[in-house]
């Protein structure tokens, strides 16, 4: 079966490089165009097109998805199946191309956690699992027949980018299952509403976006302790202090201290530094002020005066 790759960050060289280790034949690799990056603005590559050069597969980078040269060229390809992990959203014309159709990996439980960042709202959530399931595309986004599922329990302690290096992993393990599962057509499709249990109500996974992050300290403190693990290390849960954006990427659980108002702090200026929710406090571990760079808390204290 010949099967072109689409994909863009980390979570998507972990699948390509199963599939090649699997003898799956990739007659083309899609990903997003170069563009600056960092401080330097310096032009960078996708991860997947530095996996994929690098394995001399032939790379495809459109700006435009529904340009007629890139569609000649797709389709050119003649894939049998498509694959797709971490990228964007694709026009019909695209995903309906193969004979065998496309195929998607979702970090999350379908039907539920839809939409860009499922990985940061189940943690958000407090969820007690997560996982990874493959499913075939269809003009809703995350809406298709699901084919594989594989759960992980979750310990209530780990952060999101813990959790997307466990679900990169054994999504690619499941990739690979599915392809092969699709090569030899003994699959089952599982349409997402019947997976559904009684009047269950959907959790979804909207984008997440900066003014999104900041920590509402009026909420449970196990709430906010969430929240946290939920945004780290990326986009990062913030607060303000003396004037300027504090970046949180770790944080413990700490009982109440009477008189202690939402959002008030308390420090040694020394060991800790503890934020007051509505009913306990956070012990604040691992930070990054505005200007300076990430670092735990004993060292972060003693650049600062509280």
């Amino acid at each position: 079966m010949k099967i072109v790759f689409m994909g863009t960050p980390q979570f998507a060289v972990a699948s390509l490089n199963e599939l090649i280790q699997a003898g799956v034949d990739i007659v083309g690799v899609v990903t997003a165009p170069d563009k600056p990056a960092g401080r330097g603005q310096k032009i960078a590559q996708s991860a997947v097109k530095q996996y994929a050069v690098e394995h001399s597969l032939r790379v495809l980078q459109p700006t435009n998805l529904k340009d007629p040269d890139f569609l000649k060229e797709l389709k050119s390809l003649n894939a049998d199946l498509q694959v797709i992990v971490a990228f964007r959203m694709l026009p019909e014309e695209v995903w309906n191309m193969p004979a065998k159709g496309t195929i998607n990996l979702h970090a999350s439980l379908l039907p539920n956690y839809r939409g860009a960042a499922p990985l940061n709202w189940a943690i958000i959530n407090g969820e007690h699992e997560s996982g990874v399931t493959t499913f075939f595309l269809k003009h809703q986004i995350d809406t298709g027949n699901v084919l594989f599922t594989e759960k992980v329990t979750l310990t209530g302690h780990e952060t999101a980018g813990e959790l997307h290096d466990r679900l990169m992993a054994k999504g690619a393990g499941l990739l690979v299952k599915t392809v092969k599962a699709v090569e030899s057509g003994r699959y089952n499709e599982h349409p997402q509403h019947s997976l559904i249990e009684g009047n269950t109500e959907l959790k979804n996974a909207p984008k997440i976006f900066k003014d999104d992050c900041k920590i509402d300290w009026n909420q449970s403190a196990q709430n906010i302790y969430n929240f946290i693990r939920g945004l780290s290390p990326s986009p990062a849960a913030f607060t303000e202090l003396n004037g300027k954006t504090l970046k949180i990427y770790s944080s413990a659980l700490v009982d109440t201290e009477p008189g202690v108002q939402p959002g008030a702090f308390l420090t040694d200026n020394k060991t800790h530094l503890k934020f007051a929710a509505k009913d306990g406090l956070i012990s604040l571990l691992d930070v990054q002020l505005e200007g300076k760079k990430r670092m735990e808390i004993a060292e972060f204290l003693r650049g600062v005066n509280l």
